[in-house]
Order: structure tokens, then C-alpha cells, then sequence
């Protein structure tokens, strides 16, 4: 942990030494360098793009490396493939978590090096060894017998981090691992992190968010452009405009961009009145002008990502009704939402938004896809212009709309949800965390084409985990709690602090 042991071995367990590794077309690691030492946080820091993942999956043997050595514990290795990197000492926990629903805890920590004797698996054997793990990372109210699917999210971090240390994992590599964490589970998961590193486990830690940084690392590592342009910087000692010029070639200044106020006679497009989802909110009162971004802030669970898809459709609503420019939109159909001019970019862009494993051009034509078919043929064509035309005005980065959508880094992924709404003209725009898993400089971007939405009459809602986030890009903001609208204000009116006390007292202002 930041500030951690003074008398720590500082010599690295772990090296990287001029990892370079080329895929057909690309070379995404250009000589890269890591040092990692036992019992510290090392914070891998780069913009989506500069290389991270690809590093990791040398690291943890899904990929070989085309050139550079690997050096664990002052022996050189080559790591074949993900199990001989867990021999080795290396566990990897990635974003998407890789615990298996339908399993039992213990069935899941154990998954792969099952416990067994004379062809028999030992599963009174495998519960007691789990719970030992779970006592170990300060979990012991976790049942090794709970199916995991039934964990919410930060229990399900809880049992991969035991599966590692089912390994005798020796690092530990976590990718995003706050991304989908309330505030009081990062809280838990800092705690967890401080026990594994005092037992002399590293952590190789990958976070967009350069705060957390400042409270768990102890060194960084930058990468950009697939090289290593800054090594074992001291976190306490790096300031934070420096990380930011490391990572993006520039200084940011100001990162939110200017807001030039609604006119008051700016005509209402999206309104929301009485709505409803029960069990879940109530009673939620909304208008947005064109050019107005309305920001919704609170905290994880309190209805936020439910209030939006209640008004594309995605839920069927119990109550009230949603109108689009004075018109009233179907309940509980997206498709008469988009017809209505509504477009949603989810909060799980890769799950619920985008097809993977489909071109770029195909992605962001799927809404409008009616609009390229002529006597029942589609015009590919016609599809990549009008997707060229769009991930043009988003820059994306690399340009080109025929490579899957897979390939491109998270801020990319999310110029793509957004170029598909060009394409459509939504006149109603629902944005759901647009920038979780995006870095500083991608963040910056991606804020100033919201703004220009807004700018050319989108009407705009963003939903956001971080509240300065939403201060610093909305014109308004409804505070929201246990499903319901506690406060209106303008943003400027509003510090993070008022929302905070607001969100606590939990009564209507």
C-alpha cells in the first residue's frame, strides 16, 4: 500500500524487459518494460489503446510475446498459456470477472485444480480450505457453499481474489476492478487490497481513475503508444498533471467544456411526468430542453440506470408517462422510442450495446438499419458511408468502420454508440456511465461531443457514478435516492458535498 513497509525488499519479483509483441497489421507492444516488487501496488497507468491489455494477457500467458524476456523471481520464464502462468505465481483478474454462475464458491475457487484423492473430488475439503481463503481476505461471512450467482458484484471480486490465492498467487493483476463497485465496496476492496500486499502478494493495479491512485498505489508504470514512457514512478511524489501529460502526449487544462446556458424559450423535447417502475422508483418528474443536458446523480442502486431505460422503453414503466416533443411514447417499447427520435448508449456497452464481434459500419447502422434496404436488399455501401461519415465527426481512433468493433479500446467503443445515434438524428439522447473503463484523454473527448450534441438541439440525460461528472458536464441535476428525485438545481448551484448531504438526509428539497 501507498506509504507501505519501509523495509520491503525492493528487489522485483517480477521483470518485463522489452516486451514487444505484433499482431497482423499492428504492433501493439513496442518494447515495453515492468518492474514489479513483492508486497507493493504497482499502478499500470495508460489511455485505452496504449497497450494494457495486451501486456496483462502476455503476462498471464494468452498471448506469447513476439520479442522480450520475462523474469520471475531472478529466473527467466516463457509463460505458455494462462495455467502455467498460475504455477508461476500469476493470477489475473480481469474486468469482466471470469467466476462461473450455477457454482458454489467453493466449486469456483477451486475450478480447474479441484481437490481430489484416488479420482474422488474432496468437497468437505475444498469448503474448509475456502473458507480459510475467505477468513484470510476478511470475508468470513461468505459461504463457500452460495452459488456465486446470487453475489452481488463485489463478493464476486471476493472469490476470484481467493481463487488466486488458491494459486499461491505470488502477483496478483487487477483490471478496472472498481468499475462496477458502489463506494462502500471500493472502501472494502482498499482493505482487501492493504491485506494481500502486507502478506507480501503485489498487485498490479489498472485504473482510469487517477484518485484511486493517489489512495492505494505505491509505484506507477506509464504506458503509451504500446512503450513504456515512464517507470517506478513514486505515486506520493508524481503529480497529477505530470500522469496526464505522460499519458496523452499534452497537457489537459480544462476538462469539462463550456456550458453556454438553455434559453428559457428553448421548446421542452423530452418530458417524463409521474413515472414509475414499482419496486424501483416513483413518482420521477423530468423535462429537458433541446440543448439541455440534465444530469442524474446518486449513488449505485438508487434508480438511476432504471429511470433511463423506464424512459426508452427497455422496462415497462408502472406509472406515468414519457413524452417526445408533446408526443406520447409507448410504454415498454424501444422501438417506439427510437421512432419517436430517442437513442440509448447502455451502461454495459459491450453486453447490452454493441455486437462484438460485428464491423464497426454494422454497429453503428443498427438502429437505422431500414433506412440502407432497397426492395429488400441492404446496401453495404450505403452503410459504410454513412458510418465513415459519423465515426468521422467523433474521431475515432483509428479510423475505419470494417474491423470488429472488439478491436477498439473503450473510449473508442463508446464514439461508436454515439456516431450510431448520428446516423439516426436522435433528437433524445439517454447516456448511461458514457465514460466508465474510458481514459483522461478519451474522457475529454467524449465530454466535448456530448457538449456539442447539446450545442447543435440534442436533448441530453447522462447518468453517472461520479458526481463531478455530472457538475462539471450538465446544465441541471436531479439528485436521486431510493428511486426517488430529492432535488432540481442547476448544476453550477451545486457542489459534490450538497449532493452527498442531500443523498444522506433523503428527504425532497
Amino acid at each position: 500500500m501507498a506509504n507501505g513497509d519501509q523495509g520491503r525488499d525492493e528487489r522485483p519479483f517480477l521483470q518485463m524487459r522489452g516486451i514487444v509483441k505484433v499482431f497482423p497489421g499492428a504492433r501493439a507492444l513496442d518494447g515495453v518494460d515492468l518492474d514489479v516488487v513483492a508486497g507493493e501496488v504497482h499502478c499500470l497507468l495508460g489511455q485505452n489503446g496504449a497497450g494494457k491489455s495486451t501486456l496483462i494477457r502476455v503476462l498471464s500467458g494468452a498471448h506469447q510475446p513476439t520479442e522480450g524476456d520475462v523474469v520471475i523471481d531472478g529466473s527467466p520464464v516463457t509463460i505458455g498459456d494462462p495455467v502455467h502462468a498460475l504455477k508461476l505465481g500469476v493470477a489475473t483478474m480481469y474486468q469482466e470477472l471470469d467466476v462461473v454462475d450455477g457454482l458454489t464458491v467453493a466449486e469456483n475457487v477451486y475450478l480447474g485444480h479441484e481437490l481430489a484423492g484416488f479420482g474422488v473430488l474432496r468437497r468437505s475439503t475444498a469448503r474448509r480450505e475456502t473458507a480459510r481463503l475467505l477468513e484470510r481476505l476478511g470475508h468470513s461471512e461468505i459461504s463457500p457453499d452460495t452459488e456465486v450467482g446470487s453475489l452481488p458484484a463485489a463478493g464476486r471480486q471476493i472469490v476470484a481474489m481467493a481463487r488466486a490465492l488458491s494459486h499461491q498467487a505470488r502477483v496478483i493483476v487487477m483490471d478496472e476492478p472498481t468499475a462496477v463497485l458502489d463506494a462502500e465496496e471500493v472502501e472494502n476492496l482498499f482493505r482487501v487490497v492493504a491485506e494481500v500486499t502486507a502478506q507480501g502478494i503485489a498487485i498490479i493495479y489498472i485504473s482510469h481513475r487517477l484518485e484511486e491512485i493517489r489512495r492505494i498505489g505505491d509505484r506507477i508504470t506509464v504506458l503509451k503508444n504500446g512503450a513504456t514512457v515512464a517507470r517506478n514512478l513514486p505515486v506520493a511524489e508524481t503529480p497529477t498533471h505530470e500522469l496526464i501529460r505522460l499519458m496523452t502526449g499534452r497537457d489537459l487544462g480544462i476538462v469539462f467544456p463550456e456550458r453556454p446556458g438553455v434559453p428559457a424559450d428553448a421548446p421542452v423535447l423530452l418530458e417524463a411526468e409521474g413515472l414509475g417502475l414499482e419496486g424501483v422508483f416513483s413518482e420521477v418528474d423530468l423535462t429537458v430542453r433541446s440543448g439541455e443536458i440534465v444530469g442524474l446523480a446518486g449513488l449505485v442502486g438508487s434508480g438511476r440506470s432504471e429511470i433511463l431505460e423506464t424512459i426508452y422503453g427497455a422496462r415497462r414503466s408502472s406509472a406515468g408517462t414519457v413524452r417526445v416533443d408533446g408526443e406520447t411514447v409507448r410504454r415498454g417499447s424501444t422501438s417506439a422510442a427510437v421512432a419517436a427520435g430517442m437513442g440509448l448508449a447502455p451502461e454495459e456497452r459491450k453486453s447490452q450495446g454493441l455486437i462484438l464481434d460485428e464491423p464497426i459500419y454494422r454497429n453503428v447502422t443498427l438502429p437505422s438499419f431500414p433506412r440502407f434496404a432497397h426492395a429488400g436488399v441492404v446496401s453495404e455501401t450505403s452503410e459504410r458511408a454513412a458510418a465513415t461519415r459519423e465515426t468521422t465527426a467523433v474521431r475515432l481512433d483509428p479510423p475505419g468502420v470494417t474491423r470488429p468493433v472488439r478491436t477498439l479500446s473503450g473510449g473508442n467503443q463508446q464514439k461508436v454508440m454515439l456516431a450510431r445515434w448520428l446516423v439516426q438524428g436522435c433528437r433524445v439522447l439517454l447516456l448511461d456511465e458514457p465514460t466508465r473503463g474510458v481514459d483522461v484523454g478519451a474522457r475529454a473527448e467524449i465530454y466535448t461531443l456530448i457538449r456539442r450534441l447539446a450545442d447543435a438541439g440534442t436533448a441530453v440525460v447522462v447518468v453517472s457514478s461520479e458526481i463531478p461528472e455530472v457538475l462539471g458536464l450538465a446544465d441541471r441535476v436531479l439528485v436521486i435516492a431510493d428511486g426517488t428525485v430529492l432535488r432540481s438545481a442547476a448544476a453550477h448551484e451545486l457542489t459534490e458535498h450538497d449532493v452527498l448531504d442531500t443523498i444522506m438526509k433523503g428527504s425532497p428539497a
